[in-house]
């Protein structure tokens, strides 16, 4: 039988709480103490306010490295050329496949960080720091070494045109050298998120951006007393940006005393729980393979629509570009649905956690609605910014842009519940559903449609894998099996009536 952790109600946190974990006494539990100094409570105030006031930092956090990978394109092309741009692309593919992966792997931790904050269980959120720490560190040191090794053999299963391979080699190398900082950096931010710091992350992360954007020109052009790189000037500026941003982040914790951070009396943590780590891997890996199968399918969408020239290509490239943004605001809302459910979780607010996911699919809703809308109204001057005036590509992507901006709003759905879903540790049913969502339903309807109904079959195919999947999802919060889902053998959680529907 599980050990429940089982609080008196309005009783004051048990000052043995640590003794739950198997820790003894790592630690003060009382939430003004450790957890509430560089945390924010979720489990109380008003929900919508609260969930859009979280939601805000993840947003611009988005904007600014979309921002950010614009800028470096712009520069890379500008001086360097077609031959170096191609060679960015084919190795930004490989580093976002590379951050997919570990992706997974973080919002595991973020999940029981945010359980174990709900609970007001510091023990357990510094043992999860102790073996998160040293599985990121071990994993992306593996990874670089191996990468780097392999990069040429890499590149070439890709197909990366002769001409850009050696730029290409040298780009995606220097990444490579970068992933332990990148890994470590994510996983941080997502401990934040967890404890209920939306916040300092985002500072972190403009941090390193602002470094990237500004070293980005001066390294590959060679300006001043700056060494000119060429396209390893670009991947050089990653490198100082993400390292700088990950020390600056880690004093700005020390000096905080965040209970995120290990002291040398704590090190003992490090050594790697197997609960824990069987839980990061288990419950990450869906996630991870979610990020994965995003990132294929959109591969695999595009040589279907190059099939049709390259002016339908580029129209289907810029409203791609048009449709990133819109669902910035939804994405951020359902991460932040997961931290503000998973300390909800945590504590045992069982009808908290409901009026969260409500509150979560309204406002993703209402937010994305109104952008379609705007979008809808303004469809030929936003286009008009990222094509010349008079591009005969504008006529071609307005027109997607009708068939399928109505049904990303769905995504508000799907993004909240699953974040709702995923808080309690249930992983591999929203994966399931986005499997469906995408690889039964959206790919085979373009490819087989479009013989029949041309183009317009791969645009339909968006909004009807989007309603199938905000229908799947909907009816797996109400009716499925996720409230009694576990991060941990031992049992995170105070006790509490566990609704029968927590769909309110």
């Amino acid at each position: 039988m599980t050990a429940r952790i089982r609080p008196a109600p309005g009783s004051p946190p048990h000052p043995d709480r640590a003794g739950a974990t198997g820790l003894g006494g790592a630690g003060s539990t009382s939430r003004g103490h450790g957890v509430g100094r560089t945390g924010r409570d979720l489990t109380k105030g008003p929900i919508t306010r609260t969930l859009l006031t979280f939601s805000l930092p993840l947003m611009g956090a988005n904007a600014l490295q979309s921002l950010n990978g614009t800028v470096n394109q712009i520069w890379v092309s500008h001086t360097l050329g077609e031959v170096a741009i191609t060679a960015l692309g084919n190795a930004n593919i490989v580093m976002m496949l590379m951050l997919g992966v570990v992706f997974g792997v973080s919002m595991a931790a973020n999940i029981l960080i945010a359980q174990a904050m709900g609970a007001n269980n510091r023990a357990l959120i510094k043992r999860v720091m102790g073996t998160a720490t040293t599985f990121f560190v071990a994993l992306s040191l593996l990874v670089a070494l191996i990468g780097g090794a392999l990069s040429p053999h890499i590149l070439d299963l890709m197909g990366t045109p002769l001409e850009s391979r050696a730029d290409a080699i040298i780009y995606l190398r220097i990444i490579f050298a970068s992933v332990p900082f990148m890994y470590f950096f994510m996983f941080l931010q997502m401990g934040q998120r967890g404890v209920g710091d939306s916040n300092t992350p985002f500072w972190f992360m403009a941090l390193a951006i602002v470094i990237d954007i500004t070293l980005n020109p001066l390294l590959i052009r060679g300006i001043g007393p700056f060494p000119k790189l060429g396209i390893a000037g670009s991947a050089v500026s990653t490198l100082i940006a993400q390292s700088t941003a990950l020390i600056c982040l880690l004093i700005h914790l020390y000096r905080q005393n965040s209970v995120l951070v290990l002291w040398p009396s704590e090190f003992k943590l490090l050594a790697p729980d197997g609960e824990i780590v069987s839980s990061l891997i288990s419950r990450g890996l869906p996630m991870g393979i979610q990020m994965l199968v995003m990132n294929a399918a959109a591969v695999v969408m595009i040589s279907f629509v190059n099939r049709y020239g390259a002016l339908t290509s580029a129209a289907y490239s810029i409203s791609s570009i048009v449709w990133g943004y819109m669902q910035m605001p939804t994405m951020a809302i359902g991460a932040s649905v997961s931290s503000m459910a998973g300390q909800n979780v945590g504590a045992g607010n069982w009808d908290r956690v409901a009026r969260v996911a409500r509150s979560g699919v309204i406002s993703g809703l209402v937010i994305t609605g109104a952008l379609a809308a705007f979008l809808y109204l303004f469809n030929d001057q936003v286009l008009s910014i990222l094509l010349p005036a008079h591009s005969p590509a504008i006529p071609l992507a307005r027109h997607i842009n009708r068939m399928v901006l109505w049904g990303l709003v769905m995504f508000s759905i799907t993004f909240s519940l699953s974040g709702v879903v995923r808080s309690t540790g249930a992983v591999w049913a929203p994966m399931g559903i986005l499997v469906v969502g995408i690889v039964l339903v959206r790919l085979p309807f373009a490819a087989i449609m479009s013989r029949h109904y041309g183009e317009d079959a791969i645009w339909w195919s968006f909004p009807l894998g989007t309603g199938i999947s905000a229908l799947l999802t909907s009816l797996y919060y109400l009716h499925g099996g996720w409230r009694r889902a576990r991060m941990l053998r031992e049992e995170v959680r105070p006790m509490g009536p566990e609704p029968e529907m927590a769909g309110g």
